[in-house]
């Protein structure tokens, strides 16, 4: 089977749900493709703004890594079974034996989200697909056969809401108002439910001890690391912020529910009496989702070629449990010969960097659709653009460890931020006085013409604090460099925050300069211009990523289509210096309004 086989959701991917090959601006470094993935999102309601804040943060790394020359295979998709779904499917129709359907539209938005947001991603997988049902099965067998997996009765808490089994140390008991008693989750504060039924199990016990080895010989398996505090204390290790009396139980978890209760799912491999867990199922679409099972299974590298293992894993902290014990536990179940013998290191590889963000509230509140305070993704890109969405997204949300606010009045103002910094500035720049001021310089010596402030700057002088045009040109110089250091380190909000940083400098040195005044030299408008078109060229490629239709429109503008991340390192001396002379020197630019509103200059 290829890897990467679906359906595809960005407008300019192939029809095979596969990465292409980049050429021309892009360089091909590495011979392993970097997979990154999205939470598989799961379709009983309409998408929300947490679903787009996971797909733009994974789009943001995705193509923040095309930029760096990699093949990047991206995926998201859909979790499309289990009890939630079929109940919300049986009391939409009616009817049972619609659940497909009922997905099929669904599922849908997600994809029109998806476009919307002007999502990267090559690959957008479903579970109800029926290369991922392989996948299950083939997976579920393995484990069987090796003695993972066991008949056995089970009995405890359970949430339709999380379709999640919790132990007894994982629930709370309170009284409400009407003094009734109400069990539920401590992660989710889901309700839950007692159940005592048959059901397969997976031996989960059995790997505590490699996953707390992992997880502390990594330290960057799971990012913030606040959150890899977290994976470390539910599996009873001693972290800095945790005691080593605090030992909660690893226990073997079920993974299927009787197809009485549940039949909207996959059938357990040679019983048709039972129904794969929805979590078990969902969790093997990162497999599936690479072309799992893959031709290179038996190699030494097994699912390299395909990109495996995941580089990237995009998830939300309501789900940390899943996809950093679960997930992991199956992989090295899966590497194993036997329940009796686990291999250390796994010959399939775990997930290298799993980003774990926090949640949005509306206006201080958690959004709820009783409050009615859920912001819509659609609507507010249809409101305020799309990326200046994203924008306001990563500004905020980009530093993954608290709880961060989706407020109207906030979008406002950091909308206005980057249209008042970077659209006015450009417009400032390329004004028609100052362009006409800066054309007519007769500059007899070419480059050497240029102020020595400027000059100095490519041999490492550092300018006074006067000379804003000299000084604004060596932070742009330094800023792609910058700005890939904390891109490296999934640090986008601290990206951002150089950006800013060299815009609030570049309108500060505008506005002390004051080029349109007719006591400001004619050099020093030439030179003003000069530095101020490459600091947009500059900024526009480092926010590429992030807002990659003002990127574009700034590349149109200028007609220069550099890769900014291509050589972070500039050229000094003579060479640099005339770089930036050849670039811009007899340049006609035409400003061009980069958002569709403008604050006033």
């Amino acid at each position: 089977m290829p890897a990467f086989a679906s359906s595809i959701l960005h407008p300019t991917s192939l029809r095979l749900c596969r990465a292409q090959r980049l050429t021309g601006l892009y360089r091909h470094v590495s011979t392993k493709p970097y997979y990154i993935t999205t939470p598989i999102f799961y379709p009983n309601a309409s998408p929300h703004i947490g679903h787009l804040y996971s797909l733009v943060t994974a789009d943001v790394f995705a193509r923040y890594h095309r930029l760096q020359g990699r093949d990047v295979r991206f995926l998201a998709g859909t979790d499309e079974h289990g009890l939630k779904i079929q109940k919300a499917s049986r009391a939409h129709f009616g009817e049972a034996g619609r659940e497909k359907e009922f997905c099929d539209s669904l599922s849908q938005r997600f994809r029109d989200l998806g476009k919307k947001a002007n999502i990267s991603n090559t690959c957008f997988m479903r579970t109800t697909d029926a290369n991922h049902k392989r996948a299950v099965h083939d997976i579920w067998k393995q484990l069987d056969s090796k003695g993972f997996i066991y008949k056995g009765k089970y009995s405890g808490w359970y949430s339709i809401t999380d379709e999640s089994f919790y132990t007894d140390s994982q629930v709370t008991t309170t009284t409400n108002a009407k003094g009734e008693q109400i069990t539920t989750s401590l992660e989710t504060g889901a309700v839950v439910e007692w159940c005592s039924e048959e059901n397969y199990m997976f031996r989960l016990s059995s790997f505590r001890d490699a996953l707390i080895s992992h997880y502390s010989s990594n330290t960057t398996s799971v990012y913030p690391p606040q959150y890899r505090d977290d994976v470390l204390q539910m599996l009873g290790a001693t972290t800095e912020s945790t005691s080593s009396s605090v030992l909660p139980e690893l226990a073997d978890i079920s993974i299927s529910r009787p197809r009485s209760r549940l039949e909207w799912g996959v059938q357990v491999p040679g019983d048709p009496q039972h129904t794969v867990y929805v979590w078990f199922d969902a969790l093997l679409i990162y497999l599936s989702g690479s072309g799992y099972p893959w031709a290179s299974l038996s190699s030494d590298q097994p699912g390299l070629p395909e990109g495996w293992p995941a580089d990237l894993q995009i998830i939300g902290k309501d789900i940390l449990r899943f996809h950093a014990i679960y997930l992991p536990a199956i992989l090295l179940a899966l590497s194993s010969p036997s329940s009796s013998s686990i291999s250390s290191p796994p010959r399939i590889p775990l997930a290298r960097t799993i980003l774990t963000h926090a949640h949005w509230t509306s206006e201080q509140k958690k959004m709820s659709k009783s409050l009615g305070n859920v912001a819509d993704p659609l609507a507010s890109m249809d409101k305020w653009s799309v990326d200046l969405v994203r924008y306001y997204l990563m500004r905020i949300g980009g530093r993954w460890r608290g709880d961060v606010d989706w407020s109207e009045r906030q979008v406002d103002n950091h909308s206005q931020e980057i249209q008042s910094q970077l659209g006015n500035y450009l417009l400032r720049i390329t004004s028609k006085k100052i362009t006409k001021r800066a054309e007519g310089v007769e500059l007899a010596d070419g480059m050497n013409s240029l102020s020595p402030a400027i000059r100095h700057v490519f041999n490492g002088t550092t300018p006074s604090e006067t000379e804003y045009n000299a000084n604004l040109l060596a932070l742009v110089r330094a800023l792609p460099g910058k700005v890939q250091v904390h891109m490296d380190s999934w640090e986008v909000a601290l990206a951002l925050d150089e950006i800013i940083h060299v815009l609030k400098y570049a309108n500060k040195g505008v506005t002390e300069i004051a080029p349109w005044s007719a006591s400001c030299d004619a050099q020093t408008v030439f030179e003003t211009r000069l530095v101020g078109l490459e600091a947009v060229r500059v900024v526009g490629g480092c926010l590429e990523p992030i807002m990659p239709n003002t990127a574009q429109k700034i590349r149109d503008m200028f007609a220069i289509h550099e890769n900014i991340f291509e050589n972070t390192a500039e050229k000094d001396g003579e060479a640099g210096l005339r770089t930036l002379w050849d670039r811009w020197y007899g340049r006609k630019v035409d400003g061009v309004k980069l958002f569709e509103i403008q604050r006033p200059a």
